[in-house]
């Protein structure tokens, strides 16, 4: 599997994302559809952060939330 790819049931797992990125809308979830590096890019657009920051929280946010959603290889 592509390690920027989310694993799973996107559909139940972009109401998670929604949840901690706010600004996120249904569109940008639609777009997204499971891709990390896509992720990053909205949340880096929608709230106004860097990259790395938007890097950064994601990462926080997967370790509070431990799931297999993210390949890492």
């Amino acid at each position: 599997m592509n390690k920027d790819t989310i694993e799973g049931n996107w559909l139940q797992f972009k109401g998670k994302v929604q949840e901690q990125w706010g600004k996120l809308t249904d569109d940008d979830l639609d777009v997204i559809a499971g891709k990390r590096d896509q992720l990053l890019g909205k949340i880096q657009e929608r709230h106004g952060i860097t990259l790395e920051e938007a890097e950064h929280q994601v990462t926080a946010w997967h370790k509070k939330n431990p799931t297999n959603f993210f390949e890492r290889y």
